[in-house]
């Protein structure tokens, strides 16, 4: 059996890995289409590095664009790559346009589509990963679902074949890397940080970094909380904070540490050595979860309900009072810890059940 997979963003990486483990492990072949949805270093070979994943067999080299342009662009691209390669199957990851893009040229060949991490759903149709999630999940023909909840939503669509209850590859990777993070990571001590002492936030939806009073108000709201918060910042972020101006309100703060972006390893013990975590990243709301750190989540609605059922997670959108009073207040409900997302073997079961159909 012969699967292309495609990824183009930093999350595709961290979850492709343990599956790409568990397909050279059973000898199956794969392809690796990387987008290059992604192009920064620090965004990119890093991770693969870190991850352990050999260099993709085709980078696309799209970059970034409108939504339809990038969509466009990776749809022909891919197609291409597909009708030399032939395929048994197309794995996709998550909600990117690298995720639609590679759905809908397997489909069009008429070649089987597989999607890890199906249905999430936020509810949110002004969400762009939103649409690419389901309509995704629509053509998909093995369905690999993180929870119950994504299971549910699946049901409730009408989507019954071809679905199956995996657990979260994003778990099987953690517990496959934080002791290697912990033993090897140095970014405490690079940036003179005590565990449990400081904030990490990380922003980069549309929704925030494009919107003006959105991206001010959250900056803002870091600054006033008075806690020192540690900020490494994605690529987009940083051109939208020169854009509005508030680069040099950071600068003049004494609490909001700007860093560049880190690999998956430092990423991890910064996480886990958090108070609380501030973010719009569904990955990162996840990580937070696993890792038994308060996340705030700096949106209206998540894809991942059970975090803030559990009582780990809290939805405060863009609104600077709600961030300051979270960030002041919050603190997990109880000592509940529900749900865990499988048991880090989620990659063993989509291989299995891929072999299964070989």
């Amino acid at each position: 059996m012969k699967i292309a997979t495609v990824v183009g963003a930093r999350p595709q990486f961290i979850k492709m890995a343990p599956v790409s483990r568990e397909l050279e492990k059973r000898g199956m072949g794969e392809i690796i289409i990387h987008t290059g949805q992604h192009y920064d270093y620090e965004m990119n070979k890093i991770f693969f590095n870190q991850l352990g994943i050999r260099e993709p067999d085709y980078n696309l080299g799209v970059g970034s664009g409108s939504h339809g342009y990038q969509t466009g662009e990776m749809l022909k691209k891919i197609e291409e790559v597909l009708i030399k390669e032939n395929p048994n199957v197309v794995l996709v990851y998550g909600d990117t346009n690298s995720t639609l893009a590679g759905a809908l040229a397997a489909v069009k060949l008429h070649i089987k589509v597989a999607h890890v991490e199906a249905g999430l759903r936020s509810f949110d149709k002004k969400m762009p990963e939103e649409i690419n999630r389901v309509l995704t999940d629509h053509v998909s023909d093995y369905l690999f679902a993180p929870t119950e909840t994504a299971v549910k939503n699946l049901y409730n669509e009408g989507i019954r074949q071809g679905v199956y209850l995996t657990g979260d590859v994003m778990y099987d990777a953690l517990i496959h890397n934080i002791e290697i993070a912990r033993e090897n990571s140095e970014i405490l001590r690079k940036l003179d940080l005590k565990p449990k002492a400081y904030l990490l936030a990380t922003v980069h939806r549309a929704e925030n970094t494009d919107s003006p009073e959105n991206l001010r108000n959250i900056i803002e709201a870091f600054i006033e909380s008075g806690e020192l918060i540690v900020f490494p910042v994605h690529p987009r972020t940083r051109k939208y904070l020169k854009l509005y101006g508030l680069i040099e309100k950071i600068e003049n703060s004494d609490n909001l540490l700007l860093i560049d972006p880190v690999g998956y390893l430092d990423m991890l013990v910064l996480e886990e050595n958090a108070k609380k975590i501030l973010t719009d990243s569904g990955g990162v709301q996840k990580e937070a979860y696993f890792l038994k750190v308060p996340c705030i989540t700096l949106r209206e609605r998540s894809e991942w309900v059970e975090t803030v059922e559990d009582g780990w997670n809290i939805l405060v959108g863009a609104d600077k009072e709600k961030i300051v009073k979270a960030i002041a207040e919050f603190k997990p409900s109880g000592g509940t810890y529900t749900y865990k997302f499988g048991d880090g073997k989620a990659s063993q079961r989509i291989v299995e059940i891929l072999e299964g159909f070989s």
